[in-house]
């Protein structure tokens, strides 16, 4: 976890947003968010960026625990349910993968573990830099 703690923190939008670490494992992660005024929309509930912005650093979380660097190349969403106090929760888990390829699912609840959001990345594994 010490790994994706220093990933996380190298994240200044993350921090913006006051997204935390909560478990990390190879191929997975567990990230939170806890709901402020600074989150919501017009309609008082999460922005939707905001969501989307949580799934992806857990999806990025997860498809660098393996120590390749890894970058999205396709992503998706679909949202579920509004929230619009409290924390949510996402949990990132590889799907599927190859040498160049990761393919994760990221699940997003809030504190009653109803789910919010369905997420889905691809990420592309890059080749190691030569020294």
């Amino acid at each position: 976890m010490d790994d994706a703690t220093t990933f996380l923190n190298a994240d200044p939008f993350s921090k913006e947003l006051g997204i935390k670490l909560v478990t990390s494992s190879p191929g997975e992660a567990t990230l939170q968010l806890d709901i402020t005024d600074k989150h919501l929309n017009s309609h008082g509930t999460v922005h939707g960026g905001v969501i989307f912005s949580l799934a992806d650093v857990a999806f990025a979380v997860a498809s660098n625990t393996s120590g390749i660097p890894a970058v999205a190349i396709n992503t998706n969403i679909t949202y579920m349910k509004a929230a619009s106090s409290g924390t949510l929760i996402a949990e990132a888990k590889e799907f599927s993968s190859n040498p160049k390829l990761g393919s994760y699912i990221v699940e997003v609840y809030d504190q009653e573990r109803q789910k919010i959001a369905v997420f889905q990345g691809l990420a592309y594994r890059r080749s190691p830099r030569r020294q």
